[in-house]
């Protein structure tokens, strides 16, 4: 059945067309064509776009934006990876054996199935709740991602319109800004100061400046290196700077990037949880395998019967199988995902949830994560720190006229005049744009260029003082224009410090009205020799939030460091504010001139990193988890991009830019530290109950494995006949299913957890045996209280297998209890409803099974009243003897889960 599906899975694959040399070829094409030529080839035009009926014209011949890198991931495929399992594989396996020896080779009067009926159903049970979970999953991940609006900025029959990236069509024409994602592979129209970063296509960390004229290849050379056409961006891009018009060449399959889709979307990084699931099960499967085998020898050389040895053998194997293990990750996972979603968080990567609860740094940006995103404009001073209008002039002038991604200090400046209810139409009515040169990360300022009625050109600038004063040689200086001499660049700077000791962040204002030439077309290297104005300042205040939040995170062992670009006095202030302890400050230029040996040194008594780079974001991003940690990066600007990609567990915020929701494992709804908080607890209760689950399984089953081996060699029959193993198995896989919606204590989500084989193969070793004394002492009373030894007295072979079955059913539910807390369990630590009742019950369903018919099925017997007297004392010394062990164990290895 299970080949099959599988046969069935293949052949719904769906195919890719893609010819990749057609495609290459098509792309260098269009790189050779002057801009009308192209725009008439694909029908359309820079004033008007597309129309309505075109766009669902292109959707039926070219399909949707999307990238088909194999099959979907759909019912029969879920399906399949329900049942197939290195658990399940082990299980099949021991299905087939049983039904052979059982069933298909005995004789005619000797033929049972109950073995392979009671297996199969354990099966069944694990497949389909694993089908379940994953269905839920996979829906919940769907409808998770469609709340992240990932759009493109597309021209439409004349207007612009935010349209998501999959409904982009060949034709649509497409505006650029910083942070911009390409939607598609695209001809450049109209470009200034364009820089692409084509990293993920080509592992080039500089980014590319982009150009409108053609760029012809010559015939050797154009299907090799059409990534190189600069007239060309590509799907999968992104905008570093600048600004630019271009137009859809081509989408989806058909793209450069869907020509990679193959290999790149199937590179997955291990994630340490992935990891720590695959290290675990690959023990537990030796496990099996040497206990199996164990008991397979010891109780065929003392028994001499090595067929029923076998059976005996095959029951211990599924007894040890911690079937239940993907079923209970799986639904802790999908668990986690849904309890973050109500609480404003959007899993993007399950598997990052637990990374979540096991960061143990924070790395994050200042501005709107510990302020609160609201900059207002409070100071426009001249150089003697003297309010000063024309300096706001200026900076009004430069806001109101740039065309590019406009930042909150821009907002700040225009909102400042509605706030003070003045009109400064006057002013613009005077002013037209000619030119301007976007923002970027690198120059850290931006300028426009004006020309008034009069004729005069004037080129104004804004940006981080210490870039403005590089690009200045002149200053405004008690109302003349003087030199800038070194005297006079420190009494600005020591202007700026008084500003940013007061928490305000600075910018400086020039402008120019001399140029040496007449100029058509200006860049940066007109931004020199400028005059030097004044300053604008302005106030971002801390969040009240934010304080309680980093107060919680440091609580729940996270320690949190704040990476910006920004100034180091006016982070540090608002750091005090938030109450970060670590006020430690290194810079990006000082990082500039370290090793990595030296940054990875210097990391971790750092709390505030400051003026860096993207790059430098990046690098102490690696360096702390070179050090041992598990970083997790909030970021939500391109700048954040390459460190978010570097990190265990990148976060974003539903309002940041396309490239920084799109490097993002986690997206919250909102901007705040508190609903981070949420994830991390949530992240710890998933990997709290994965562990508890584990735990219990192996020491239980190890317990009862090591009780088996003992009786093997001791007692002249089988202690437990394989049928009843495989329904006490059943039982205790049944109990667990409830774990998920389990408690966790308090005490436990205060510090971040991480997987450790060596802890669980001691809770393993230490925990087990205990229950064995009291299997062994139970065999002592049945044997000779009860005279249980007579192997050849049918009933009280089965009195002795009875009595300990219905132990083992109460011991093994009742331990769920003493393992799932390190506190006292019904006084200190209650478990949820769901794990009360389901243990209860199968309390009560053990007690009951010798007295009905399905004990009679199992070949059990009715107990007498002695015997539960002699169970109540061997339970309570079992309870007993788990805490005081429990408390040695604490004591003498720190932790318990």
């Amino acid at each position: 059945m299970i080949l099959i599906i599988k046969m069935f899975m293949e052949m719904k694959k769906e195919k890719v067309s893609n010819n990749v040399f057609d495609f290459k070829e098509q792309l260098a094409k269009f790189s050779e064509l002057q801009c009308s030529d192209v725009l008439r080839k694909l029908r359309t035009d820079l004033d008007n776009g597309l129309d309505e009926d075109e766009v669902e014209y292109c959707h039926e011949r070219y399909g949707y934006n999307e990238i088909n890198s194999g099959p979907k991931n759909t019912w029969y495929k879920r399906l399949y990876e329900s049942f197939i399992n290195s658990f399940n594989i082990i299980l099949f396996v021991i299905i087939g054996i049983s039904f052979c020896t059982d069933y298909y080779f005995a004789a005619a009067g000797q033929k049972d199935l109950r073995s392979v009926i009671v297996i199969s159903t354990m099966v069944f049970i694990s497949g389909i709740l694993g089908f379940i979970q994953n269905t839920k999953s996979d829906k919940a991940s769907e409808e998770l991602k469609s709340m992240i609006n990932t759009t493109a900025t597309v021209l439409r029959d004349g207007k612009k319109d935010e349209v998501p990236l999959v409904d982009v069509v060949p034709g649509d024409i497409i505006f650029l800004s910083a942070g911009s994602i390409i939607p598609a592979d695209v001809r450049i129209m109209s470009a200034k100061d364009l820089f692409i970063s084509q990293s993920s296509l080509t592992g080039e960390s500089l980014p590319v400046e982009k150009f409108v004229d053609c760029n012809v290849m010559s015939d050797t050379s154009k299907l090799h290196s059409v990534i190189e056409a600069r007239n060309l961006c590509f799907m999968g891009t992104n905008v570093i700077s600048g600004s630019g018009i271009c137009v859809v060449i081509s989408i989806g399959n058909n793209t450069y990037f869907g020509s990679m889709a193959k290999d790149v979307l199937q590179k997955k990084v291990e994630t340490n949880f992935d990891k720590g699931i695959k290290d675990i099960g690959a023990m537990l499967i030796k496990f099996v395998i040497i206990m199996a085998l164990t008991v397979f020898f010891i109780n065929g050389l003392f028994k001499h019967d090595w067929i029923q040895s076998f059976l005996f053998a095959i029951s211990v194997a599924i007894g040890l199988t911690p079937e239940m293990l993907p079923v209970i990750v799986t639904t802790n996972l999908a668990k986690g995902a849904t309890v973050m979603a109500r609480k404003k968080t959007i899993v993007k990567n399950l598997s990052s949830i637990q990374n979540f609860g096991a960061m143990d740094i924070l790395c994050t940006d200042k501005t709107g994560t510990l302020t609160q995103d609201k900059i207002v404009l409070e100071e426009h001073l001249n150089v003697h720190g003297e309010e000063d209008e024309r300096v706001f002039k200026h900076a009004f002038l430069n806001s109101y006229y740039q065309t590019g991604l406009k930042n909150l200090l821009d907002i700040a400046v225009l909102e400042h005049i509605k706030m003070e209810g003045r009109n400064l139409d006057n002013v613009i009515e005077r002013y037209s744009l000619i030119d301007e040169i976007p923002f970027d990360f690198v120059r850290k300022r931006m300028s426009v260029v004006l020309r008034d009625k009069s004729g005069k050109t004037q080129l104004i600038t804004k940006g981080a003082v210490e870039t403005m004063l590089n690009v200045c040689s002149f200053v405004e200086y008690k109302g003349k224009v003087e030199e800038l001499t070194e005297n006079l660049k420190r009494e600005v700077l020591e202007r700026m410090a008084v500003l940013n000791n007061k928490g305000m962040r600075v910018i400086g204002v020039a402008h120019k009205t001399q140029f040496d030439e007449q100029i058509e077309n200006f860049s940066v290297n007109n931004e020199k020799n400028m005059v030097f104005i004044g300053f604008v300042a302005f106030l971002d205040p801390a969040k009240e939030s934010s304080k309680d939040a980093i107060k919680l995170l440091n609580n729940f062992g996270v320690d949190v460091k704040v990476l910006t670009g920004d100034n180091d006095l006016v982070t540090k202030y608002i750091c005090e504010k938030v109450c970060i302890k670590n006020t430690n400050i290194l810079t990006g230029p000082e990082i500039e001139n370290m090793s990595n040996d030296e940054l990875k040194n210097k990391v971790d008594n750092i709390g505030i990193f400051a003026k860096l780079s993207p790059q430098q974001k990046s690098l102490v991003v690696t360096a702390l988890r070179e050090n041992g940690h598990v970083v997790g990066f909030m970021g939500d600007g391109i700048n954040d991009a390459p460190a978010m990609k570097k990190a265990d567990v990148a976060i974003s915020v539903d309002t940041a830019v396309d490239i920084a929701k799109e490097s993002a494992d986690i997206i919250l709804l909102e901007k705040d530290l508190k609903v981070l908080v949420n994830g991390v607890v949530e992240g710890r209760k998933i990997f709290g109950n994965i562990v508890k689950y584990i735990k219990m399984a192996t020491s239980s089953n190890f317990g009862n494995m090591l009780s088996i081996l003992i009786a093997c060699a001791f007692i002249p029959f089988l202690p437990m006949l394989p049928l009843q193993i495989l329904v006490l198995n059943l039982f205790y896989d049944i109990s667990q299913t409830v774990i998920p919606w389990d408690n966790m204590d308090s005490e436990y989500l205060q510090k971040q957890k991480k997987w450790d084989i060596k802890s669980i193969k001691k809770f393993m070793f230490t925990i087990g045996p205990v229950s064995t004394i009291f299997d062994l002492t139970m065999f002592i009373i049945l044997y000779f209280i009860f005279g249980c030894n007579d192997p050849t007295d049918q009933y009280k072979v089965a009195f002795f297998q009875t009595g300990w079955f219905v132990l083992s059913i109460i011991t093994q539910t009742i331990i769920i209890h003493f393992i799932r807390t390190e506190k006292l369990p019904f006084i200190e630590s209650i478990a949820s409803k769901p794990v009360l009742i389901m243990t209860t019950s199968l309390i009560i369903v053990g007690l009951m099974t010798p007295f009905g018919e399905i004990g009679n099925y199992m070949k059990m017997v009715a107990l007498p009243l002695t015997y539960f007297m002699w169970l109540f004392l061997i339970i309570s010394g079992y309870i007993i003897s788990i805490l005081l062990v429990k408390k040695i164990y604490i004591k003498k290895y720190k932790n318990w889960l």
